[in-house]
């Protein structure tokens, strides 16, 4: 499958996070929900990584912020995190985190 413009865009962010190079790997839809209620519902890019010390792989998407800014994420594939949906939730549960420390 060919490498798209914003997938590009997240190696990028993936290089600069984490200091690697990865490489494309699919698109994965992902829904989380709470309560009955959708909290996020998007589409995460999975990477390989390179010559990463622990990871293998890294999931990485873009989002508009309340603000209307774009914000990434890239979420490397280490316990917890084992799939997409657990990227998802780790970012979701980080994001709480650090609102409520505010």
């Amino acid at each position: 499958m060919k490498e798209s413009r914003y997938a590009t865009r997240l190696r990028g962010v993936i290089l600069k996070l984490y200091g690697v190079e990865s490489k494309y790997l699919e698109t994965v839809p992902v829904k989380e929900t709470f309560n009955d209620q959708t909290v996020w519902e998007g589409a995460v890019e999975v990477f390989s990584l390179i010559d990463h010390p622990k990871a293998t792989r890294c999931y990485a998407w873009a989002y508009t912020d309340d603000k209307g800014m774009e914000q990434t994420t890239a979420v490397l594939e280490l316990p917890p995190v084992t799939s997409p949906q657990s990227a998802v939730q780790v970012a979701i549960a980080s994001e709480i985190k650090n609102k409520r420390a505010i």
